[in-house]
C-alpha cells in the first residue's frame, strides 16, 4: 500500500471518488504542494498532479509523487493528458486545481495560450467545462499589476473561482492547504446543504457591568465553528454571528460579532431578511439568561470595596429567531445541563423544543465543555432521539448529514420552498449557459 492510501478519509469522505487534478505553476509557493495534496487526500480526494518545467525547478516531481501516490505529469505525450482528464469521458476529472498559480499562468490563460502542461490542461478544461479553482501566489505589487488584475477579472467571468490569497510580508502567498482544501469541498458539494443558506449563532455573551468588567458564561465557541465549517464544506452559504470565543475562525468563514444578549438581539432585528432566508439556523451560542445595568466607566474598587448587583433576565433570543424563520427553514436549539441523568437531559431537551416551536434540540452536559470530544443528545421534533458521539467536528458533520436529510424531507413538501428552488435551478442553468457562450467567445488579444 502506498503511504498516501493510509491518511486518505483521515478528515472526511467528503472527497471520496473525486478526482482532481492539480497544475502547479513555477512560484516558490510550491513548496507547500506536498501538504496540499495531502490536506485534499485526508478527505478522501484522489489527487493527479500536473507541473510546469520552472515548476519542476522548485519542487521535485518524486516529492509530488511521494505525496501523491501518482507520478506527475511533466509534459505531454502521445497520451494526450490533458484531453484524457479534462474532456469528455470515463477518467475526466471533477476539478482542474491551479495552486500555486503565478501571474504568467494566470494571464496565458486569460489569453488562451497553452505552452505549459499546465495551461493546456487549463485550455481544455474551459472549454470542457470542469470546473477550474486558481489559488495565486505573486508579490503584491505584481499582484495590483493591472494587467494581471484584469486577466483575473476576465477568468472570473468565465466562471473561474479564485481562491483569495493571504497578504502577508508585501506578499501574496499562496493560501494554506486547509483553506485550499475547503474551497475545493465547497465548490465540489453535492447533496442537502449545497446552495442552503445557513446561519450559525456562538459564543458566549458578556454583559456589562461596567466598561471593564463582565457577566459571562464559559463558551470556547468550538461547537459554532465545526458546525459553520462543515457547513461550508457542504456546499453551505454560512453566516457566522459570533460572541466571545477562543475557537480558530477559518479565514473563509464570514463572521459579524456580537457581544451582549442585547446585542444580539438588535442583530437578529437587523438581519431580518437574511433569517427569513435562510434554510437553518443553528444557536449554540451561550447566552446570558441574567444581565445587570452598567456602570459609566470603572468602578473603583478601593472606593466600593463591596459592590451588589442586582440581576434581571435577558430577552429571550431562541422565540425571536423562531418567529423570524419560516418554514421550511429549521432552527436547532442547544441545551447545556450539569450534573443531570441522560433522562433529565432528554426532558430538558424535550421541553425546550416545545416550548420554543424548535425543529430540534442538541442536548450535551458541561463535562465536555473545552474537550476536543462530545457526546450529544440529538432530539428532533420529527423523528426519534438518539447519541452522537466522537470529535467535535465528527459530531458536527453527523448533525448536518442528519438534518440535512429533514430538510431535504420538509423542502419537499413545501409549495413556497419548491418554488424558490425552481428559480434556483432556473438561475443556476443561466449561469451555465452564460459561462458556456463565454468560454466559447475569443479571448481579446
Amino acid at each position: 500500500m502506498h503511504p498516501s492510501e493510509a491518511i486518505r478519509g483521515g478528515r472526511s469522505q467528503l472527497l471520496a471518488g473525486r478526482r482532481i487534478i492539480l497544475g502547479v505553476s513555477g512560484s516558490i509557493a510550491a513548496i507547500e504542494v506536498p501538504r496540499i495534496i495531502r490536506e485534499l487526500i485526508r478527505h478522501g480526494a484522489d489527487v493527479r498532479v500536473v507541473m510546469s518545467a520552472e515548476a519542476a525547478r522548485l519542487v521535485t516531481p518524486e516529492s509530488l509523487q511521494f505525496a501523491s501516490g501518482h507520478p506527475p505529469i511533466l509534459e505531454l505525450s502521445g497520451d494526450v493528458e490533458h484531453v484524457t482528464w479534462m474532456a469528455a469521458g470515463d477518467k475526466r476529472a471533477d476539478l482542474l486545481l491551479i495552486a500555486p498559480a503565478t501571474a504568467n499562468t494566470i494571464s496565458k490563460i486569460a489569453h488562451g495560450i497553452d505552452d505549459t502542461p499546465v495551461t493546456s490542461f487549463a485550455s481544455v478544461a474551459l472549454g470542457g467545462h470542469v470546473p477550474l479553482l486558481l489559488a495565486p501566489a505573486m508579490h503584491a505589487s505584481m499582484g495590483e499589476n493591472p494587467a494581471v488584475r484584469a486577466n483575473l477579472a476576465q477568468l472570473r467571468g468565465w466562471g473561474v473561482e479564485v481562491i483569495e490569497p493571504r497578504r502577508e510580508e508585501n506578499e501574496e502567498k499562496v493560501p494554506t492547504p486547509e483553506e485550499i482544501a475547503a474551497a475545493v469541498l465547497h465548490r465540489l458539494a453535492h447533496g442537502p446543504w449545497a446552495g442552503r443558506r445557513m446561519v450559525v449563532v456562538g459564543g458566549a455573551s458578556h454583559e456589562p457591568i461596567d466598561d471593564v468588567r463582565a457577566i459571562a458564561n464559559e463558551s470556547s465557541g468550538e461547537t459554532a465553528v465545526a458546525l459553520a465549517t462543515q457547513g461550508f464544506y457542504r456546499g453551505a452559504r454560512v453566516s457566522l454571528w459570533m460572541g466571545a470565543a477562543s475557537a480558530v475562525i477559518p479565514s473563509f468563514l464570514s463572521v459579524t460579532r456580537w457581544s451582549s444578549v442585547e446585542d444580539l438581539r438588535r442583530l437578529v432585528g437587523r438581519e431580518a431578511g437574511a433569517l427569513r432566508a435562510a434554510d437553518a439556523v443553528w444557536i449554540p451560542a451561550a447566552l446570558a439568561d441574567y444581565t445587570v445595568r452598567a456602570q459609566p466607566g470603572k468602578i473603583d474598587s478601593h472606593a466600593t470595596p463591596h459592590l451588589t448587583l442586582m440581576l434581571g433576565p435577558t430577552p429571550k433570543i431562541l422565540p425571536e429567531i423562531r418567529r423570524r424563520v419560516p418554514p421550511p427553514g429549521i432552527v436547532v436549539g442547544f441545551k447545556l445541563v450539569s450534573r443531570q441523568t441522560p433522562e433529565g437531559l432528554r426532558a430538558q431537551a424535550q421541553s425546550l423544543l416545545e416550548d420554543v416551536g424548535l425543529d430540534a434540540v442538541v442536548g450535551n452536559d458541561r463535562s465536555v465543555m473545552g474537550a476536543t470530544r462530545a457526546e450529544v443528545l440529538l432530539v428532533r421534533k420529527d423523528g426519534p432521539s438518539h447519541w452522537i458521539r466522537g470529535p467535535k467536528s465528527e459530531v458536527a458533520g453527523r448533525l448536518l448529514d442528519e438534518l440535512g436529510r429533514d430538510l431535504t424531507y420538509r423542502s419537499a413538501r413545501s409549495p413556497a420552498t419548491g418554488s424558490r428552488a425552481r428559480k434556483r435551478r432556473t438561475r443556476r442553468r443561466s449561469r451555465t449557459a452564460r459561462r458556456s457562450r463565454q468560454a466559447a467567445a475569443p479571448s481579446p488579444g
